[in-house]
């Protein structure tokens, strides 16, 4: 369903084989299906209307001036759970009063508030078909958190584009079309924003001065790391090669690199990522291993993002003390606090986090999720990309647009004292060079001699 997906939209293409994109949750989170009222509800903040019946849910694509019917879900099991064809779970449950209920996502974290429609809106039985520049210019304007941060005026980008899109439209030139959409989102150099036209035509950027995280470069950085800093000790690899483990040869410290938070299980569901990574963890923290460990490097540095709720089930694994993660906000609903709570046989030691500017979306809510982590922690490195929202994909209206849609981030994450760090990345507490051109060159690698440096100083 497109409803909403954790989707790192701008290199979605590029991160196949490194980690991308599903919805975010925590199995433990995911509330019990009860029977659900069939009828209409809006979905807040996330531009979509369910209609719910016993045997499946339909979702509408909605904004002030259109509705676009999306994709379908079964029932699974009982009335309150449905299944989309991608696998995603589903699960409605009525809320205090007869108008309202929420919606969670198995994988996300936190719920989404419904409120109860006496029928579907005019706009989804018209037969006026909006202008795909307006759809495309309204979504952003209803749901996208910041163009303030980014210093775009919106209005201002509709007065100089429509005229030049919608002409495009009319006279059926899609390319002509694509440079205006693409050109009107450029500016915001957000990798959450994705334009993708069918045909080859696709649109997708990074913060500036960073490098998408392809499976090319990661198969590079792990055979660095390897030969480099693990002085030809190979990682013991789980979750389909996404994790990698080590102890750092003739010290008491361990080396764990995550390449993504997805892609764990030929399943590519969930649940059965939850499981994997849980076995994962099993196999590496030990009780002898966490009784001898006295730090551990955790390697960010290449992650290509994925689910948020499995960056949350490690942090649980990393501490004995619950402690606050974040929150998830959109315009009106929220903030919605997240919680780590530990996890039996934690290991709650010193940790080093290496980031960088390719350290993506979960991979960035996973380090927001470690800030206030109670035992000793530190992140070395570069600034993440800068980008923590769950994506809506959306599609355009016209006939010759099925196989365009485009990605719109619509949610922040916010600290415990309200702070954001989306655009900029959240920043390391000591810097170091990631994987430059010199790095190589020299055979360096500063930000993983800084961590042992700090792990072994105890400063």
């Amino acid at each position: 369903m497109t409803m909403q997906r954790k989707r790192t939209a701008a290199i979605a293409a590029a991160l196949v084989a490194v980690g991308t994109i599903t919805a975010c949750g925590n199995s433990a989170d995911t509330p019990p299906a009860v029977d659900f009222p069939s009828g209409f509800w809006q979905v807040d903040d996330y531009g979509s209307v369910l209609s719910v019946h016993a045997d499946k849910l339909e979702s509408y694509q909605l904004t002030a001036l259109s509705c676009l019917k999306d994709d379908t879900a079964a029932r699974s099991g009982n009335q309150g759970r449905y299944v989309t064809e991608d696998k995603d779970v589903l699960t409605l449950r009525p809320g205090g009063s007869p108008d309202q209920a929420t919606l969670h996502i198995d994988g996300s974290p936190g719920d989404r508030t419904l409120q109860r429609l006496s029928a579907l809106p005019l706009s989804c039985t018209s037969s006026v078909v909006p202008a795909a520049f307006d759809v495309f210019w309204q979504t952003f304007q209803e749901h996208y958190p910041f163009f303030a941060a980014k210093g775009v005026d919106w209005q201002q980008v509709r007065d100089k584009s429509r005229e030049r899109a919608v002409r495009a439209e009319q006279r059926g030139d899609d390319d002509a079309l694509f440079t205006v959409l693409r050109e009107m989102v450029a500016p915001l150099h957000d990798a959450h924003v994705v334009v993708s036209a069918g045909d080859g035509r696709f649109f997708g950027t990074v913060r500036p001065g960073t490098t998408i995280p392809s499976p090319q470069l990661d198969q590079q950085v792990k055979e660095y790391v390897q030969r480099r800093d693990l002085q030809q000790h190979p990682l013991t690899e789980y979750a389909n090669g996404r994790i990698g483990y080590a102890d750092l040869p003739g010290q008491n410290y361990g080396y764990l690199r995550l390449s993504a938070f997805s892609g764990y299980t030929t399943e590519r569901t969930f649940a059965a990522d939850s499981a994997e990574l849980d076995r994962a963890m099993d196999a590496i923290f030990t009780e002898d291993r966490r009784i001898r460990l006295q730090g551990l490097i955790l390697d960010l540095r290449i992650n290509g993002g994925g689910s948020d709720s499995l960056g949350l089930q490690l942090a649980a694994r990393l501490t004995d003390r619950p402690y606050f993660a974040y929150a998830k906000k959109t315009r009106t609903v929220g903030p919605q606090p997240q919680r780590v709570e530990p996890a039996h046989g934690a290991y709650a030691g010193p940790v080093a986090i290496l980031t960088g500017g390719s350290t993506v979306s979960a991979g960035e809510t996973f380090t927001q999720a470690m800030l206030e982590r109670p035992s000793r922690t530190t992140r070395i490195g570069q600034p993440t990309q800068g980008v923590f929202s769950d994506v809506m994909q959306r599609k355009l209206p016209g006939a010759g647009h099925e196989d365009w849609w485009f990605g719109v981030p619509n949610e922040e994450f916010l600290t415990s004292d309200d702070r954001t760090f989306d655009g900029t990345g959240i920043p390391p507490e000591l810097t170091e060079p990631v994987f430059t051109e010199e790095e190589f060159a020299l055979n360096h690698d500063s930000a993983f001699d800084r961590a042992v440096s700090w792990l072994t100083s105890g400063s």
